[in-house]
């Protein structure tokens, strides 16, 4: 059985042959890569302000709106949510301070 966020990357794979005219998804990705990321980081801006403003409510949404358009900037770029599980479960049991030590 699959979850929430796999059946959503699916549906963005799919949606990468549909037309612009039929699918909010497919405007996205026909837009470029650069309008998809324009787009998580307006989200990800309105998620924040509402994790400031402390509605719980909202925030759910805003955070669902955020994990859909960074979906749709990965799938722009190839990148699968299988690819993204995989560096997290890479990085598991590794001390975030060193996992980021590593990287300099």
């Amino acid at each position: 059985m699959t979850n929430a966020l796999d059946r959503l990357a699916a549906t963005i794979e799919a949606r990468k042959s549909a037309a612009p005219d039929e699918s909010w998804t497919a405007r996205l990705l026909a837009a470029g890569p650069e309008k998809c990321a324009e787009k998580f980081g307006e989200e990800a801006v309105e998620a924040i302000i509402e994790a400031t403003k402390g509605d719980r409510d909202r925030l759910t949404a805003e955070a669902a709106d955020v994990l859909y358009h960074l979906l749709v900037m990965l799938a722009a770029r190839d990148v699968s949510l299988a690819d993204v599980l995989a560096e997290l479960a890479r990085r598991e049991g590794t001390s975030g301070l060193d996992e980021k030590a590593a990287r300099q």
